[in-house]
This record gives C-alpha cells, sequence and structure tokens, in this order.
C-alpha cells in the first residue's frame, strides 16, 4: 500500500486524535468549542468524516484506487464500531451520489421502515393519548427495519471499485483488536451513565463491572461485531436481512427489553427485513443564486428544507445579509420558520403522502412566502404556505428528530462525490443491541399523533411507510455543474438549519470551509430562536428579541462536515464541536 502525504495531517495526529489527545472542552456535546481545526486542502481526493479512524478507512481506499462509494462504505463500517452513539448497520441514512464522468446525480434511500404489523396508534397510550417520549424511545416498539447495509451494497453495485469484502477490512480489524475510547463517546457514556447503563445491552457492552464506564483511551474490542461484519462482507446483505442474525434482530425487536430490564416490545418479522429494499431516487435540486442546490427528497425534508429556507432569502441583498449584523439572523430565523410550517404540513413518505416536491421549491411560490417575512419583525404566527400542485391537507404534527448521527464528504481522483448522512436517531438508538451493533429508534421520527384538528397527519405511523428525516446530505453545483460544495451534518430537525447557515457562510459571505462549519448556529424549527452560546451570533440576542423573537442562546451540536471545490484543490472542514477530520492527498 503506497505511503500517504496528507498536507496538515499525519498519522499521528489519527492516534491523538483518538485518544483524545487534542485540546477540547471537557464537555464536547455542551460546548460550542471543541477540536481547534485547521482548514485541509488537497488535489487528488479527500475524506471528512465524524471519526478520524473512519476517515482514515475512507482514504485508505481512496488511496488504493478505489471509488468514493467504496470509502463512503468503509467509514460507514468503522463508524458502527467507533460511534456507536450515532449511527451504524442498526440503523438507516441517505446518500446523494455524484457521478462525475456521467454528470448524474442518484440519491439512495436507506431510510429504515415500519414493520408490517405497525398502525397509526402505535405510540398512543391506553388513553388514546401520545406517550411520554422516555417510554417510546427505548426498547423494541420504535425500532424500524434498518437500511444501511442494502443501501451500501446498491451504492457498491453500481459505483464500487474495489472487491465488497475489502471495504470491510479496516472495521473488521479494528473490532478485533480494538480501538481507544474517544472523548465524545466516554462523555455520552458518563453523562448518561444513570441512563444508558440501565438498559442491559448497553451495559453488558460499555460498561464495566463495578459499573463505570469505558474510559477515555481504554481500548473496546467487538469479536461479537467482527463475526457480523465478516459475514457480511462474505454473503453481502443476505446475511444481514435473512438466516441467524436476521433472526437474532428479530427476537432482539420483539422481546423489547427496556430500561431497568422492563419489556417494550415492537412487532417485527423476518418478512420485514426478508422484503427491505433501498431506493434510488431522483435528486432534488433548486436554485440559490448563481448556485444549484441538491440532495435527498422525500422521505426527508433535508433537501426541500434547505431549497426553501435559501430560496426565500434570495430576494435579500447578499452584500447586506453580513455575520455582523442582526438583520441576517433575524431574516434567516424568519425563513426557517416558514419552511418548517411546509415541512410539518406536507412532507411524508412519497410511498403514502402526495408531496407536492415541485410547488414546494417553485421559485414563485418562494417568492410569495419570502413577501411575508418583514425586514425587521418577526411575525407572530407562521403556517404553512399553500404550494402549487397536487397535495392533501394534512395536520402539522411538529414532530422533531433526535440529533443521534453522523455524516461524511466524500471526493475521489475522479471527481466523484458522495454526501452521505447516516443515522440511528437517539444517542444509542432503541438501546437494544444485535450483533454487536446498536438497533436504532427511528419510529420515533413519526407523528405520535395521527390526526390534529380533523386532518390527518402526513407523517402518521403506517406500516411498511418511512418516517420523515431532515437530513440534508447535499452536493452543490456552480454554474453548469460545476462541482462547488458537499456538506451535510446531524442535529436531528436542526440539520436543515445547521447545514443552510453554512452554505450561506461559505457561498455568500466568502468564509473558508472551515470557518463556515465552525460558524456559531441560528436556529428556529417554528419556535423561538435558538443562537449559539459561546460564539458571536450570541451577541444578537437582545437586538433580535426587540425584533419580536423568543430568544434562547444555547449549545448546538452540529457536526458539519464539508468539501469545498475550490480553484486550487479540495478544502475540507470538519465541525470543531466533534471528532471528525479531513484527509486527503
Amino acid at each position: 500500500m503506497p505511503e500517504f502525504k496528507y498536507r496538515r495531517f499525519s498519522y499521528a495526529l489519527v492516534a491523538l486524535l483518538a485518544l483524545g489527545g487534542a485540546a477540547r472542552a471537557a464537555d464536547p456535546e455542551g460546548e460550542s468549542q471543541g477540536i481547534a481545526k485547521q482548514e485541509v486542502v488537497a488535489h487528488k481526493y479527500m475524506v471528512v468524516a465524524a471519526n478520524p479512524l473512519a476517515s482514515k478507512a475512507g482514504a485508505d481506499m481512496l488511496a488504493v484506487g478505489g471509488s468514493a462509494a467504496d470509502a463512503a462504505i468503509a467509514a460507514q463500517l468503522v463508524l458502527t464500531l467507533v460511534e456507536p452513539q450515532s449511527s451504524g448497520l442498526g440503523g438507516g441514512g441517505f446518500l446523494t451520489f455524484y457521478d462525475h464522468g456521467a454528470d448524474k446525480l442518484v440519491v439512495y434511500d436507506g431510510r429504515e421502515t415500519a414493520p408490517a404489523s405497525a398502525d397509526e396508534n402505535l405510540f398512543l397510550g391506553p388513553d388514546g393519548q401520545p406517550l411520554p417520549f422516555v417510554n417510546a424511545a427505548i426498547g423494541g416498539k420504535p425500532v424500524g427495519v434498518p437500511g444501511i447495509v442494502r443501501l451500501m451494497e446498491a451504492v457498491h453495485k453500481d459505483y464500487g471499485k474495489l472487491p465488497w469484502a475489502k471495504l470491510f477490512e479496516p472495521a473488521i480489524k479494528l473490532a478485533e483488536n480494538g480501538f481507544a475510547v474517544t472523548p465524545r463517546l466516554n462523555w455520552w457514556l458518563t453523562s448518561a451513565k444513570d441512563f444508558l447503563s440501565n438498559s442491559p445491552d448497553l451495559k453488558s457492552h460499555f460498561y464495566k463491572p463495578d459499573g463505570s464506564p469505558l474510559a477515555v483511551g481504554e481500548i473496546y474490542k467487538s469479536p461479537e461485531l467482527a463475526k457480523t461484519l465478516h459475514n457480511i462482507a462474505d454473503r453481502g446483505a443476505a446475511a444481514f436481512y435473512s438466516g441467524p442474525l436476521a433472526e437474532e434482530i428479530v427476537k432482539t425487536v420483539n422481546q423489547g427489553i427496556g430500561a431497568e430490564g422492563h419489556p417494550n416490545p415492537g412487532g417485527m418479522a423476518l418478512d420485514d427485513l426478508k422484503n427491505y429494499q433501498a431506493i434510488k431516487r431522483e435528486a432534488v435540486c433548486g436554485p440559490y443564486r448563481r448556485f444549484e442546490i441538491c440532495g435527498a427528497g422525500p422521505p426527508s425534508a433535508g433537501a426541500v428544507g434547505v431549497i426553501e429556507l435559501l430560496g426565500m432569502l434570495q430576494r435579500f441583498d447578499p452584500m447586506q445579509l453580513t455575520p455582523q449584523v442582526a438583520r441576517t439572523y433575524h431574516l434567516f430565523a424568519e425563513a426557517s420558520r416558514r419552511a418548517f410550517a411546509d415541512r410539518d404540513a406536507y412532507l411524508g413518505d412519497p410511498a403514502v403522502v402526495d408531496v407536492p416536491v415541485k410547488g414546494l421549491i417553485d421559485p414563485t411560490y418562494l417568492a410569495m412566502r419570502s413577501g411575508t417575512i418583514d425586514r425587521v419583525q418577526a411575525t407572530p404566527n407562521v403556517t404553512a404556505g399553500d404550494p402549487p400542485g397536487k397535495h392533501a391537507a394534512a395536520g402539522s404534527d411538529g414532530s422533531l428528530e433526535n440529533a443521534g448521527t453522523s455524516h461524511m464528504s466524500l471526493v475521489d481522483a475522479a471527481g466523484n462525490g458522495v454526501s452521505f448522512t447516516t443515522t440511528v436517531n437517539g444517542p444509542f438508538g432503541s438501546h437494544l443491541m444485535a450483533g454487536g451493533f446498536v438497533l436504532n429508534n427511528q419510529l420515533t421520527d413519526f407523528s405520535f399523533r395521527p390526526e390534529l384538528n380533523g386532518k390527518k397527519v402526513a407523517n402518521r405511523v403506517q406500516g411498511g411507510k418511512r418516517p420523515r428525516s431532515s437530513m440534508a446530505p447535499l452536493i452543490i453545483f456552480e454554474g453548469r455543474r460545476h462541482l462547488r460544495l458537499l456538506i451535510g451534518s446531524p442535529g436531528g430537525s436542526k440539520i436543515i438549519d445547521y447545514v443552510a447557515l453554512a452554505t450561506v457562510a461559505h457561498l455568500d459571505w466568502g468564509l473558508g470551509i472551515q470557518q463556515a462549519v465552525d460558524h456559531g448556529n441560528v436556529v428556529n424549527t417554528g419556535g423561538r430562536t435558538e443562537l449559539e452560546q459561546g460564539t458571536p451570533v450570541a451577541q444578537f440576542a437582545d437586538a433580535l428579541r426587540g425584533m419580536g423573537h423568543q430568544v434562547e442562546v444555547t449549545s448546538e451540536t452540529s457536526g458539519l462536515h464539508a468539501i469545498a471545490v475550490m480553484k486550487d484543490g479540495l478544502h475540507g472542514g470538519a465541525d470543531g464541536r466533534r471528532e471528525g477530520v479531513a484527509i486527503g492527498e
């Protein structure tokens, strides 16, 4: 294998970050500042993922001639082991692939599905009211049929260059030999110890006999996961969706042993796994100034939400929307409120719901929606618009998503690009494990209420349906299909705002991509306006309150990972709030 020659990066730094040797806040989830990072520049290829070992696994594949698809799969397999709280084989995701040679975009939808037995009453108690979230989210009831393995198989079939089994080698080696527990994983295990250690599966994997969590730098091995990876490497996705592993998943879900050993059973069947398919979809694309923003459409609301938000900002002079004035964040928050009102009313699984995608991103519609934004005063009450095209009236459910998610961006030597967001939903998903990996609790992304004000909710639970997501793995072009930016983030419902503001910071304000992903976050998902504490945006709290916003200065846990394609090469930025790194040659 050739020796890597990384600019501004080295194997020594991989080891340092993996051991938590870089300076960072004591609370990596609750502080705005984490690892201080520099923008990385490369000329052949680049990987930006949420853990140094995952980035290295992807770069290893690119160094031996693999494609961006190969690298993404290798990185995701490593994340299953080293970032179990966020993503893995037991979850799902969306991957946007740009085929440079064919000038073609494809979206791979690996979103989880509800078991066939699920119905709209899944999260209602005996009194007909929604269950408390904690009662719904832990155990077997919220587990959706995992989609990530089928997604990886599909993208490898279309765009993989290396043998399937080779992509598993880094993750298998780490699972067998172990990896050093990172500060972020330790923080979760420590700060939520009383909650997490009450779940038998998590306790047996991540806590020692005396009840203490795995310490930073302590070596964690998973022979159980290594066995699972070996089987999938040998037999393909069939080893996951049928046979002994599928039987173990179904048994685990249907026993559904949640916190403190209390059963919360699900209703998954072997046929649910056997029948699961990843879906190839057309990307949703829309204009923003001289750029074209593309990404995953329904059941994801991510691309639609970002296109709507930025489309509403287009009528404002970019020279006046600077990061130094409160009005910029006022307009951003007001556009976001309208995008989220539309999201809540119209977005759902397109196999079940008539989603007016073209209408929602129609420039005329967005200009009309933007016209309702007052330049200096927040609108007291924002409701969904009436986009053109066929759509059913729906009750706005306002359901939000958890932030147990990860994002990676990759560009290979042939100019192909991957933007890939993947998740188990809540931190450590359902708290159940099978085959050495965490099972998702993705069904809680459905609305708990099937009906509001006499109208069926678009995102209600239905058997076989995919829950709405806000994942936004975007690929952005400039001019005539010149690849310009790959970006995405974890963050649950806040993903749309995290990605949109970082995009504005880079494309409009001219910030370097590292500066853009580290810029303070501003979020409004339909209620209060959140300003990230410890960042320059927090200074605008009083000014925004004066404009009528309900403001909260709070921590934000974005994990923006981006690659800007510039004239002098590939520029990588890894969000300083988390442990990701950019590696390129």
